[in-house]
């Protein structure tokens, strides 16, 4: 892996592990680790080794979004916006796209720009401890990070406007509760619960995570008949992995698959 200054990405297995790394710095995003995030998924997903991409951060706090001491506060910071904004955008597109499972490890504040990050994963961990927070009021600006995607598909409209518009932090227990999160973990056992989550999925199907990945994702752009029809394509395509065929043989022999995720 890459040399990186604002994040830290390691390989073990089939995992590819990225972490936020500005822990002095509450995590919070410089242009140059938004060009570091963007860079690194473009990394783990073109990575035929890499099967599940996990997703956490050094220190206490996961990512309070922009680094605002960078920032002006008028409108000298239009372009500047633009650019963090869209490449931060660039990382969790990738990671919402990303053939293969994502799994985040949210060790503490999630807020702003990290909010998206922190929810997009198909998995997400968060620690007894860590809260998320929408924030974007509180400087008079609107959602950015995918968090205006993520939210009202993860919680419903309503309760998406009530985050956006009441901006009260989330708990670790209200999170898991309402689906903003899959997991609450003891804060002491995030780091093994991540590394275990992001090693059982790399050890699975890995073509067909990424054909049911998509299939979500994309459902809702589609009608059902539509919706139906891409189930079709995916499910007889899928016939010809090298997965499908351990899959069936050892369900016929009553054993436990050994995936190879082709």
């Amino acid at each position: 892996m890459s040399d990186y200054r604002t994040i830290e990405v390691t390989r073990t297995g089939g995992v590819g592990r990225l972490a936020f790394d500005r822990p002095d710095a509450h995590n919070a995003l410089n242009e140059r680790m938004a060009e570091e995030l963007a860079d690194a998924v473009r990394a783990l997903v073109s990575d035929d080794d890499v099967r599940c991409i996990a997703v956490t951060a050094n220190g206490p706090v996961f990512n309070t979004g922009a680094d605002l001491t960078t920032l002006s506060g008028d409108g000298s910071d239009e372009s500047r916006l633009r650019t963090l904004a869209g490449t931060l955008h660039e990382f969790v597109g990738g990671l919402v796209r990303a053939p293969k499972p994502v799994v985040t490890g949210v060790n503490g504040v999630a807020a702003g720009g990290g909010l998206g990050p922190a929810v997009c994963g198909d998995v997400v961990l968060v620690a007894e401890s860590a809260r998320f927070e929408f924030a974007y009021p509180r400087i008079g600006l609107s959602g950015d990070g995918g968090s205006t995607y993520l939210l009202p598909r993860l919680v419903g409209l309503r309760r998406a406007q009530e985050l956006a518009f009441r901006d009260e932090p989330v708990d670790a227990e209200e999170a898991v509760k309402i689906g903003l999160a899959t997991e609450a973990v003891p804060d002491d056992a995030l780091d093994d619960r991540l590394a275990a989550e992001a090693e059982r999925l790399a050890d699975g199907p890995t073509a067909a995570y990424a054909a049911t990945k998509r299939l979500l994702v994309e459902s809702y752009d589609r009608p059902l008949g539509a919706q139906l029809a891409a189930e079709t394509d995916a499910i007889a395509g899928l016939t010809n992995t090298e997965d499908f065929a351990r899959g069936h043989a050892a369900f016929g022999d009553d054993e436990e698959p050994e995936f190879v995720g082709e």
